[in-house]
């Protein structure tokens, strides 16, 4: 989805068409490296970086959940979390098969839609193998899918999605998954267009479907979340980009127009970082820098409430604003003023 770096119209993305049915408006737009994207009436926001969505799933997804971690012939327990057009997953399926690993995957998706309007389009399918467009077909038809034992990937793999309001459907996978996955991938809407899902209670049930080694990973960087996954029990590292030196590892202002964060990770364990020099492993994720560990101390940070788990957003958003009104910790205007941050 979108994060406060990118904008929902992106830089390079461009209105292609558009669908009218239940559930709000979807627009198809193509994204920079010319990847299937959508634009979203109902929460006023794009599904993806205007950079590229397929881009996208692999640097902030694929690549960070390191998969050269587990042994072949393994199964990976993973849940995606808002699975929208399907890129995560399915970047994150052929990885593991190249890998000889196997799958067993849980969705939750509030709306069909996107993954129907992404399998209608020849572009999205000719991104992938036949087999991985086979099993979104699949997903698409049945609400489920299964690739047979072969070759490399002995056990076979195998998911089904619930469909409807994640906070309700969660308990469904916890009661199947708790404790025992490898990889959440959270991929909903921005903190500010979809507060439901970035709430604290929402991140802790998340968190406790992480084994001891297991990652949550998302492209929010923003302090509420990252806040709320520390009072989970989660350690936090920031996910790098490609060619970040020294400096950027350290978590300090790339320079003007730049990113300062690309999303992060959080797990129970402490997460393998780049050294203060930028130095390996795999230049993937690094400790979070001076900049990040101040605006957990500012007001950004206040979390998001949901204890009824069926808030609807206003009321959500309206309850954390009353709650930095009447907090003492710092101010982000005063911090993004130190950094040299844009308003």
């Amino acid at each position: 989805m979108t994060s406060s770096d990118c904008g929902p119209e992106g830089a390079r993305a461009a209105a292609a068409a558009e669908v009218g049915a239940p559930g709000g408006r979807l627009e198809a737009r193509r994204t920079g490296d010319g990847s299937l994207s959508l634009w979203s009436e109902d929460f006023g926001e794009a599904f993806h970086c205007g950079r590229g969505a397929l881009a996208e799933a692999h640097a902030k997804f694929v690549a960070p959940a390191q998969l050269e971690r587990f042994a072949p012939g393994s199964s990976l327990q993973v849940v995606d979390v808002c699975v929208g057009l399907g890129y995560n997953s399915a970047a994150l399926l052929e990885a593991a098969a190249d890998r000889g690993l196997a799958v067993r995957w849980w969705g939750l998706e509030l709306d069909p839609r996107p993954l129907q309007l992404a399998l209608a389009d020849p572009g999205f399918r000719g991104l992938w193998r036949p087999g991985t467009v086979a099993l979104l077909e699949q997903l698409r038809d049945q609400g489920a899918w299964h690739r047979p034992a072969a070759g490399a990937v002995p056990g076979g793999s195998r998911g089904r999605w619930w469909l409807g309001d994640a906070r309700q459907q969660l308990a469904a996978v916890l009661a199947e998954a708790r404790g025992q996955c490898d990889l959440v991938l959270h991929d909903a809407f921005s903190p500010g267009h979809c507060p439901q899902l970035w709430s604290m209670e929402f991140l802790a049930a998340l968190a406790a479907l992480l084994r001891p080694d297991g990652r949550l990973l998302t492209y929010c960087a923003a302090a509420a979340v990252r806040r709320s996954l520390q009072l989970a029990g989660l350690q936090l590292a920031s996910i790098a980009a490609a060619g970040e030196d020294a400096a950027d590892a350290q978590g300090q202002p790339p320079g003007a127009g730049q990113l300062w964060s690309h999303g992060t990770a959080a797990s129970p364990q402490a997460l393998p970082v780049l050294d203060g020099r930028g130095l390996p492993p795999a230049r993937i994720l690094r400790a979070l820098g001076p900049l990040e560990l101040e605006h957990l101390q500012t007001r950004a940070a206040e979390p998001y409430r949901d204890p009824s788990g069926r808030a609807p957003a206003a009321e959500i958003l309206a309850k954390r604003q009353r709650a930095q009104g009447t907090s003492t910790a710092g101010s982000t205007s005063a911090w993004r003023r130190r950094w040299g941050l844009a308003p």
